[in-house]
């Protein structure tokens, strides 16, 4: 994966993740970014790919966005279709997502910890944040 800083669309694979959330017809982009959570929430205990976190990071950041409090995504990286009003119900499970990326075995997580790995998790935790609080 390509990484070229610690912010959610600061990758390959959301950057990719971008063109298929852009790819998707008006209201289904809300259940391309479900399915984003659900894959990394479905894996349980199993090890977690990097690929599906980081997918499922820049998910809750466009989620977050639209909560109160929430930073606009403003990379020329992420999504550049409108995404409409998100469903309230999608805060929930981008926090439930943030939380599996954040507990072993989580292959991102190891990645970041290999470096900035503080940094990123501090801007992990802040988006969950945003997220739970709204």
């Amino acid at each position: 994966m390509g990484t070229w800083d610690i912010g959610p669309f600061d990758n390959d694979t959301a950057a990719d993740f971008s063109y298929r959330v852009d790819a998707a017809p008006g209201a289904r982009k809300a259940e391309v970014l479900l399915a984003a959570f659900r894959e990394v929430t479905g894996t349980g205990e199993e090890y977690l790919d990097a690929d599906l976190s980081a997918e499922a990071v820049a998910s809750a950041a466009l989620v977050a966005a639209q909560c109160p409090g929430g930073e606009p995504v403003t990379t020329s990286y992420a999504p550049k279709e409108p995404l409409g009003v998100l469903p309230v119900a999608l805060r929930a499970e981008a926090v439930a997502a943030l939380d599996r990326v954040l507990t072993e075995p989580s292959e991102l997580l190891e990645l970041w910890e290999e470096s900035d790995g503080e940094e990123w998790k501090t801007g992990i935790r802040a988006l969950r944040g945003v997220l739970a609080g709204a």
